[in-house]
């Protein structure tokens, strides 16, 4: 079977814990259907899947996360 090789790369960094209050991964941010779908999308989708885990990498940890008072 001959299949076309994606030139962008997996956010995957092999810690994979779905976080139940945030709906992401623990290691790479993304969503379960991020995950799902990355095999069987373009390089387009996958870029922008890229950029959203930017913006995610940004606010993590969750604001949430801190201590109350």
């Amino acid at each position: 079977m001959n299949q076309a090789v994606s030139g962008v790369a997996s956010p995957c960094i092999n810690v994979c814990r779905m976080d139940a209050a945030s709906g992401l991964c623990e290691g790479c941010l993304r969503t379960i259907e991020e995950i799902a779908a990355w095999g069987t999308m373009g390089d387009d989708d996958k870029r922008a899947v890229w950029q959203r885990l930017e913006q995610r990498r940004a606010v993590w940890p969750r604001p949430s996360a801190e201590v109350t008072r």
